[in-house]
């Protein structure tokens, strides 16, 4: 399976003037989205809590979480994401892509919209 980015800019929720635009990895095993620790420095992006974690390799870990606000094309939503060690790569989750009804297509490396499910 092919791994692939999406740009994206990340928003500060109540503080829009703080914006960032960055490539994220669309990772469909990940929960949260996951912001590296400088992304969320530079945003100033507040964490008002911890949640345990499971990386790939098993190993729990505990990050602290918050919300950012994620513009991907022409459509934003507020998500929340793990606030990663610093260097970690910034990783898009299944969570985000439900909010904004989209799957990932990895052949194509592209994301695309999803009808939402009611059942």
């Amino acid at each position: 399976m092919s791994t692939f980015t999406v740009a994206a800019t990340l928003i500060h929720p109540e503080h829009r003037e703080r914006s960032l635009g960055l490539d994220l990895l669309v990772d469909t095993g990940a929960t949260y989205t996951l912001l590296p620790a400088e992304v969320v420095a530079r945003l100033e992006l507040p964490t008002l809590e911890e949640r345990l974690a499971e990386l790939a390799s098993g190993e729990r870990v505990v990050y602290r979480v918050g919300e950012v606000r994620v513009r991907l094309g022409d459509r934003e939503r507020t998500t929340v994401f793990f606030a990663g060690p610093p260097g970690s790569r910034a990783l898009l989750g299944a969570v985000t892509l439900e909010e904004f009804g989209l799957a990932a297509d990895p052949v194509h490396q592209r994301l695309f919209p999803v009808p939402a499910l009611l059942v």
